[in-house]
């Protein structure tokens, strides 16, 4: 029996279409709702951001975005042990999101609105703001209005503190842009830079774990509204972790995750933010 052109092309449409179906060709073969039926996420975090995001040396996570993680994924359904972290760094998060590597982001992730156009934000859980870090030496450099004379300051490529200082900096000081926080502070021990910027929790976290050697300086000179960040559109699952934040915020566990991870931020009082609703 002879089959004309027509059809013969239709039914090469459907079987490269069933194809692909089969193989998981495409970022929505797989849904949040999907992993959560399954009693599994995999959620992006930082790996080298001390108090915050981090990985230690035994495999084991530490820090405050990987206790609002697991908590808003309890919430969600799911126990630890069916979360699966991965790192997320700075210049890749909406990229993962978009691509479907990961179901959500917390990983000191700044809501902007030019971030909003192709990721959603749950949140905030936390308002930072950008600030200095410096060798304890240092005396040339005490907040943000002495950043002059052409001062190596280092930051994140694809940051928001990293734009902000291209922004308004540019004509007092060299950015340099390394692709982690840790890689930054590495570069202000050796005498590489002046300077690292970003917020004031990451840099606290660093501190701290510097024994000493770096400081603070300055007030803060931004606000940096840290949210969850999730797929573009998926309303369901935003407004559900949105519900998550506010019960961290009600039952204590809140303050009680950044007093284990962080514990006092220079003089700063601790204000649990308000949930936009957007």
């Amino acid at each position: 029996m002879r089959i004309n052109r027509t059809l013969r092309l239709g039914i090469g449409a459907i079987a490269v279409t069933l194809v692909a179906a089969a193989c998981g060709g495409g970022s929505d073969a797989t849904t949040i709702d999907d992993h959560l039926r399954e009693g599994k996420l995999t959620i992006g975090i930082k790996f080298d951001q001390p108090g915050l995001g981090f990985r230690d040396t035994d495999g084991s996570y530490q820090g405050y975005d990987v206790k609002i993680a697991e908590y808003v994924a309890g919430k969600l359904g799911v126990r630890p042990e069916g979360i699966t972290f991965r790192e997320a760094p700075t210049a890749q998060r909406e990229t993962m999101i978009m691509n479907g590597d990961v179901d959500f982001i917390v990983a000191t992730y700044s809501i902007t609105d030019e971030r909003k156009k192709k990721v959603d934000f749950a949140g905030p859980y936390f308002v930072a703001g950008q600030a200095l870090l410096v060798k304890k030496e240092t005396t040339d450099i005490t907040g943000v209005e002495s950043l002059t004379g052409n001062k190596k300051l280092c930051s994140v490529e694809g940051s928001t503190p990293a734009q902000y200082v291209k922004d308004h900096y540019a004509t007092d000081v060299q950015l340099v842009e390394l692709d982690t926080y840790s890689r930054c502070i590495e570069a202000l021990r050796s005498g590489s830079v002046d300077a690292v910027t970003t917020d004031d929790i990451i840099l606290a976290g660093f501190a701290g774990q510097a024994s000493g050697e770096l400081k603070l300086v300055g007030d803060t000179f931004t606000t940096e509204k840290y949210g969850i960040g999730l797929r573009k559109g998926d309303q369901g699952t935003r407004a559900k972790i949105n519900d998550a934040i506010e019960e961290m915020i009600a039952d204590g566990s809140w303050k009680r995750a950044f007093e284990e991870t962080i514990g006092p931020l220079r003089d700063s009082t601790l204000t649990p933010p308000a949930v936009d609703r957007y």
